[in-house]
């Protein structure tokens, strides 16, 4: 599989979706799209994933949106397809991590916010620079960044197009953590055993819940966690007779 734009790996409960044009610094085509699609869309089906780790091979996790793709005009199925990709990865009812190294810029962006958080190693970069070229975003920039920075630094971030490193994205709350590049593999491996430990009904409903009640107000949000609870998962009685040492009362 050394020849598909984004491979897969499971590893104990998680699987590593890898974006690979490393000779490409993982610049995003339409193909890559189309491959990310087919494995979100295959992870949606798969009871045994319950944690999924986004990357990218070689020098960085992606320069971003391919220029010369933008450039020749993209045949894309139909308009809004890659933001309907990135909102499909986004709604998967899994934890999403986007491990970050080197150049995360512009579309390459747009996607690490699609995941539920990202994580950076020390050498990561990121930034937007839609205005630098005249453009405007359609995967999402305008909608996610706001929402994860606030809306002043999203609009310095936007209008300057600056690069930023990783500690300031961290500063910022773009990033949740910061690790040295050496240590970045196993951050991820512990990150991800942290996630799969805990209850993959639990991961499914507290993003449901998350997802109806962002930029609610209180009242409504507290009302809505009261009436919508999905109550407790198959696994509960398991999870705490293992941490009380009692079995599970058989039922009657």
């Amino acid at each position: 599989m050394t020849d598909a734009l984004v491979t897969r790996q499971d590893k104990n409960g998680c699987a590593i979706l890898t974006l690979n044009r490393p000779d490409k610094l993982n610049a995003l085509t339409v193909g890559m799209f189309r491959e990310l699609r087919a494995h979100v869309s295959d992870l949606y089906k798969d009871d045994t994933i319950s944690c999924v780790v986004l990357r990218g091979a070689g020098k960085c996790f992606s320069a971003g949106h391919d220029l010369a793709d933008i450039a020749e005009g993209e045949a894309v199925p139909s308009r809004g397809w890659h933001s309907e990709t990135l909102r499909l990865m986004e709604r998967l009812p899994k934890p999403v991590i986007a491990a970050v190294h080197g150049h995360c810029y512009t579309g390459a962006l747009e996607v690490a916010l699609a995941a539920d958080f990202i994580i950076a190693a020390e050498s990561a970069r990121f930034g937007d620079t839609h205005a630098k070229w005249a453009l405007t975003p359609i995967w999402g920039m305008s909608q996610r960044l706001p929402r994860r920075v606030g809306i002043a630094t999203a609009k310095r971030l936007m209008f300057t197009a600056e690069m930023i490193r990783a500690d300031e994205a961290f500063r910022i709350g773009l990033t949740e953590m910061v690790v040295p590049d050496a240590e970045f593999d196993a951050a991820i491996e512990k990150l991800a055993g942290q996630i799969t430990e805990n209850s993959a009904f639990s991961h499914a409903a507290n993003k449901r819940l998350l997802e109806a009640t962002d930029a609610r107000d209180m009242d409504s949000g507290l009302q809505w966690e009261v009436l919508n609870s999905e109550g407790v998962g198959p696994d509960m009685q398991a999870r705490i007779g293992a941490f009380t040492g009692k079995s599970p009362k058989a039922k009657k």
